[in-house]
């Protein structure tokens, strides 16, 4: 099985820490982003990872080489101007268009079960399956009972009733037909697909799920994987 990370971000919510490295090489509990996620996607038998890189290309070549020290076959698909999310995996059609495949952002640290979005996928008239989290307050909730007064405080709780997209994706080969040479696929292929019924949500409640967009991310996502089992 194949999963492509979109890996040519600057990052520039995280500098200065990417001044002289791409987002996945940034280091979160001792490891970096991606190793994180060769790691997860190894257990669910990704055993070629595509990784779609721009910016620093070649650090992300040289840390990771072709993949044998994690047991993975690494390729990369290197996009010589920023082409967008959409554009970035359509560069890479050719790696990716013979089976079903993951997709995920390369900012993401998660062990959400993969094989339950590729059974969502396979078993609906679905083009994509996207993956669902609820969204985390980034602040903490004050809870008021009879006459206003405080009741409780909920640090920074789930809110269900909202649901987020987690940067993780199964997609069939079909898609690329709906994929822009240059492009955002948030702005520019799930918009329409969407609106054909051929996006498939699953939602995923009782896993973990970090994107890593700032420092204080690093900070605290570092404290949470000490405590969790991937």
């Amino acid at each position: 099985m194949k999963a492509a990370v979109l890996a040519g971000g600057f990052g520039k919510r995280l500098r200065p820490l990417t001044n002289d490295r791409p987002k996945p090489l940034v280091e979160v509990c001792g490891r970096s982003i991606i190793e994180w996620q060769i790691s997860w996607l190894k257990k669910y038998g990704v055993n070629v990872l595509v990784v779609l890189a721009g910016y620093l290309r070649e650090k992300l070549i040289d840390y990771l080489g072709s993949g044998s020290k994690y047991g993975i076959k690494i390729t990369y698909v290197v996009e010589d101007e920023p082409l967008g999310t959409g554009g970035a995996l359509k560069n890479a059609e050719y790696v990716l268009n013979d089976s079903v495949f993951v997709v995920l952002n390369g900012d993401v640290i998660t062990n959400l079960d993969l094989s339950r979005l590729f059974n969502e996928l396979l078993n609906s008239k679905a083009l994509i399956a996207i993956a669902l989290t609820p969204l985390k307050s980034p602040y903490g909730i004050v809870r008021l009972g009879k006459d206003s007064y405080v009741e409780s405080f909920i640090e920074k709780p789930l809110i269900k009733e909202y649901l987020i997209n987690a940067g993780v994706y199964a997609m069939k080969p079909e898609v690329f037909k709906y994929i822009p040479e240059k492009g955002d696929l948030e702005r520019t292929t799930f918009p329409k697909l969407a609106s054909e019924g051929l996006i498939k949500g699953v939602v995923f409640e009782d896993c973990y799920w970090r994107s890593i967009d700032t420092l204080k991310d690093i900070e605290e996502t570092s404290k949470e994987l000490e405590n969790i089992k991937f």
